[in-house]
């Protein structure tokens, strides 16, 4: 149903957590010397230092729900629960960023990217698809009133 509301905000939600297992997320820069975080782990030049993999299971895990979330147009209650579990996984990502940027190294300097606040934006645009699912099904419910 790519004529509702919700279906953008989850689509465009997806997206935005898909890019970030291809894009950097952050600068670490640790007695002069600079790292790269990436979803994929912490990398000095070609040299893995710390593996990522927790991060790109969850922005795979959450991009699968919302696509999942997508095609559950017809069973709502269960769209809302989805995107409830969804935000508090997000919550979790964001979390997990700033672990994987402090943990590894005393002293690091940080400058993070822009897409850190996906997970934000994406908790932003599954509120508003629970509050348009919300409105559907209390739409549907007043119909079934009427008859």
């Amino acid at each position: 149903m790519i004529q509702r509301i919700q279906t953008v905000y989850l689509l465009i939600s997806a997206i935005l957590v898909a890019l970030l297992s291809k894009l950097k997320l952050a600068d670490l820069i640790v007695d002069e010397k600079i790292y790269s975080f990436i979803s994929t782990g912490i990398y000095n030049g070609e040299e893995r230092i710390y593996n990522g993999m927790p991060i790109l299971i969850f922005v795979a895990i959450l991009t699968l729900i919302h696509l999942i979330t997508i095609f559950q147009y017809k069973r709502r209650i269960l769209q809302i629960r989805m995107l409830v579990f969804s935000i508090i996984l997000l919550l979790g990502l964001f979390g997990m960023f700033f672990f994987f940027a402090y943990i590894g190294f005393e002293g690091a300097k940080a400058t993070f990217k822009i897409p850190v606040a996906f997970p934000l934006v994406a908790i932003i645009l599954d509120y508003l698809a629970i509050r348009a699912i919300g409105k559907d099904e209390a739409l549907i419910r007043s119909l079934n009133r009427i008859r």
